[in-house]
């Protein structure tokens, strides 16, 4: 498929997990061609523009067996799996050996075959890069080792946790310039211009498998990262950066090939001006999960342009599971933060339903958990209601709140409007047409707070109006002249939200 919208919503699925419960439920193996219809419809819930396969790729028997050694990943598998079996741990996806889609998922064959079938439902689908490193028996280690980052006797000697033996050479373990080095696979030189040329490759290949791409910890092969990581063990820093380049190349082949960085340490900015369409906001993510209601007020007084190409989370396969980090009513009011602001909105297979535990992404089973229906269609129903009001249609406006001098509770409010093209005119029907206004307000704090919205809408007054609450239903008949001159009052309940629609 082709033609992004400009504030997709994501669905990612563990591929490994998701089609190893899909085998066990059948009692044969199920690979991507073989899904049935009703597994697809789960994954692609209304409101869905894209699903997003983690870890399709081939896995590197070299990577498996240097896991299988460290103690370390050992015991997180039994933490996360306490029943664990040799043959639940097949390897980290981030650790490929090819980009071909994995023999035990159905080979390239299947995942075309998932393609359509969720092209058929007008679902666009995102694959893995990883830029940084490769396993070590991936062919480069053979043919191109000049692409990697190699040592010596010494290195390894003196650093024997940083370096491993592979093919007849010494190179270095991937790793980024804060951590231990991961044990599992070899670290690509992104100051060599072999390496770039043969990611524009890469890149292409996996391109036409897909719609989009999203690219593994992209901030490390910025020119900046890199020489810090690396410098001195390499050769000279270029002139340009490294996804300028390769992004440049990509397009010439791909031009509609949507690109995603993640991404940390508020390099956002810097790559998205590099050439990325998405990048990680994990800044809104830890000050939500870290309930800062003025981080993250300030946050959303970003540059809209910036905001906007922005992806918004509450939980993917590198984070804890939401549920476990928010009580009930926190997880959904910072839901509702999420699917109403600009940017991509991201959700993760499992979260809909309340899981507790993140798998490792070297296991193909999780344990077993308890669902949250109730939860579940709560999810559901949002992401539906967002996309079939088109609630972040139009124009994006953060709301100052006020309070009063003895209660400063509107403190932890946060509100915000989106006004569609043409709305403001009092036609009842704009709202189900997708041409109205909406206000979001959320209490982000375990207190009851109350406040008022400016709204800054001139044209209420002299009239009545009903304010419908697409979270429940609920319609509130408010006087135009109050909205317009004092703005909207509102009380939430700890962990309280509005989803205002306003003809």
């Amino acid at each position: 498929m082709t033609g992004w919208p400009a504030k997709p919503v994501i669905y990612e699925i563990n591929t490994a997990i998701w089609l190893g419960d899909l085998s066990r439920a059948a009692g044969w193996q199920v690979t991507l061609a073989d899904v049935p219809a009703s597994a697809w419809d789960d994954v692609t819930p209304a409101g869905a523009d894209a699903v997003w396969l983690m870890g399709v790729w081939e896995r590197s028997p070299a990577g498996l067996e240097l896991a299988n050694a460290n103690a370390g990943l050992q015991a997180s598998f039994r933490d996360a799996l306490p029943d664990v079996r040799r043959d639940d741990v097949i390897g980290s996806p981030y650790c490929v050996r090819r980009y071909v889609v994995d023999d035990s998922f159905g080979g390239p064959w299947a995942l075309a075959e998932a393609r359509a079938k969720l092209a058929a439902r007008g679902v666009r689908l995102l694959l893995d890069h990883v830029p940084n490193h490769v396993a070590p028996d991936h062919p480069w280690v053979t043919t191109h080792p000049e692409l990697l980052v190699n040592g010596d006797e010494a290195d390894i000697e003196a650093e024997p946790a940083a370096w491993v033996r592979a093919a007849g050479h010494i190179l270095a373990h991937g790793r980024d310039p804060y951590f231990p080095p991961w044990p599992d696979v070899v670290q690509l030189d992104a100051f060599s211009p072999a390496l770039r040329a043969a990611t524009v490759q890469t890149l292409s290949d996996i391109a036409g498998q897909c719609d989009g791409i999203r690219c593994d910890m992209a901030m490390l092969m910025t020119n900046q990262v890199f020489a810090k990581t690396w410098g001195g063990r390499t050769g000279q820093q270029p002139g340009e950066e490294f996804w300028p380049t390769v992004i440049a190349g990509l397009r010439s082949q791909h031009p509609e090939t949507v690109l995603i960085a993640e991404a940390y340490w508020d390099m956002e900015w810097t790559l998205q001006q590099q050439g990325f369409d998405f990048c990680y906001d994990k800044r809104l993510y830890d000050r939500i999960v870290g309930r800062d209601v003025a981080g993250v007020r300030g946050h959303l007084r970003a540059e809209l342009a910036y905001q906007s190409r922005l992806v918004r989370f509450l939980e993917n396969h590198d984070e804890p599971r939401i549920a476990g980090l928010l009580p009930g009513d926190a997880e959904r009011a910072a839901a509702v933060a999420i699917a109403t602001l600009p940017g991509a909105t991201l959700w993760h297979e499992g979260q809909f339903e309340g899981r507790r535990v993140r798998p490792p992404v070297f296991l193909s089973r999780r344990p077993g958990e308890p669902s949250d229906p109730a939860l579940a269609s709560w999810y559901r129903r949002l992401l539906a209601t967002v996309a079939s009001y088109r609630v972040r249609a139009g124009d994006w406006q953060l709301l100052e709140v006020a309070g009063w001098p003895d209660n400063d509770s509107c403190r932890n409010l946060l509100a915000w409007s989106w006004t569609a093209d043409g709305a403001g005119g009092g036609v009842a029907d704009d709202v189900a047409r997708g041409n109205g206004r909406y206000v979001v307000v959320v209490n982000l704090s375990a207190e009851p707070a109350d406040g008022r919205v400016g709204l800054g809408w001139i044209d209420l007054h002299g009239r009545s109006w009903n304010l419908t609450d697409l979270l429940d239903d609920r319609v509130y008949e408010r006087s135009g002249d109050e909205l317009a001159d004092q703005g909207l009052f509102v009380a939430l309940p700890p962990w309280g939200c509005h989803l205002l629609a306003i003809p």
